[in-house]
Parts: C-alpha cells; sequence; structure tokens
C-alpha cells in the first residue's frame, strides 16, 4: 500500500512538468529592467547607459557570461508612472547565471576602475531614474 502511495503521489509531482513539456522547450533566461526615467534626464540616462554600461555588458557577452542584451525605449504610456526604459539581459539557463555576481563584479570593477566608480555612477542614476521592476524570464518555444 505505501508503495502504491508513493507512486502516485510521484505521478501528481511529475505530471504538471510533463503536460509542460508536451507543449514547449525551455529555451534562455532573461533579465529585464523596467526604468522610469526623471523627466528631462532621457539624454543624460541614454549617455550613462551608452558609456557605463555598455562597455560592461559587451565585455560580459564577449567573456561567455551572457549570450545578448537589448535595450527597449517605449514610446507609449498608459500613465505617468509608467516605465520608459527596459534593459534585458539574456542567459543562456538557469545555472549560466551560478556564480554570475562575482564574475560580474570583476568585469565590472576592470571596465570602470573599482566598486567606488560603480558605486558612485549608481547614486547619479538613483537622481534621475527608478527602477520599476525587476524580473527573470523564462523564454519558452512553442512546440
Amino acid at each position: 500500500m505505501k508503495k502504491l502511495f508513493g507512486l502516485a503521489a510521484f505521478l501528481l509531482l511529475v505530471t504538471p512538468a510533463l503536460l509542460a513539456q508536451e507543449h514547449y522547450t525551455q529555451g534562455p533566461v532573461w533579465r529585464i529592467q523596467l526604468i522610469r526615467v526623471k523627466p528631462t534626464h532621457m539624454d543624460a540616462y541614454l549617455t550613462s547607459l551608452r558609456q557605463s554600461t555598455k562597455p560592461v555588458i559587451e565585455e560580459e557577452k564577449r567573456q561567455g557570461l551572457i549570450m545578448d542584451y537589448k535595450v527597449f525605449l517605449k514610446e507609449t504610456k498608459n500613465n505617468p508612472e509608467d516605465w520608459d526604459i527596459c534593459v534585458a539581459v539574456e542567459y543562456k539557463n538557469y545555472a549560466a547565471m551560478d556564480g554570475l555576481a562575482a564574475k560580474g563584479e570583476a568585469v565590472r570593477d576592470k571596465i570602470m576602475g573599482g566598486k567606488q566608480a560603480a558605486q558612485q555612477l549608481g547614486e547619479k542614476r538613483a537622481e534621475i531614474r527608478e527602477i520599476i521592476s525587476s524580473e527573470l524570464l523564462q523564454e519558452i518555444f512553442l512546440k
């Protein structure tokens, strides 16, 4: 009886995963940040992204830490509290994120000249933007 109960419990746990795999295959993982830039500061924020963030992300891509990245500019607003810019970074899978913080800090320090410079940049950015949301998404491919 215990074996039958154990088998039933196992099937209940595995069935949703099996059904999900029937419909899609797993793709890369995306870290998405939705950002609202304060009025009249868009040029300064884009300049900051281009001069500081882009070189770091490009180096992470070159080293194989990330697969790709994209920056989106939202052209429509649903309300004044809506986001303006989306920064999306693509990772091969969840395992690719293991130990990523230390590797990313090493790249950042190499490009930006250390932790203090990065902290100062973060403080300046906090004055001109607000992170609305930071999400981790699994891309899927429908079968």
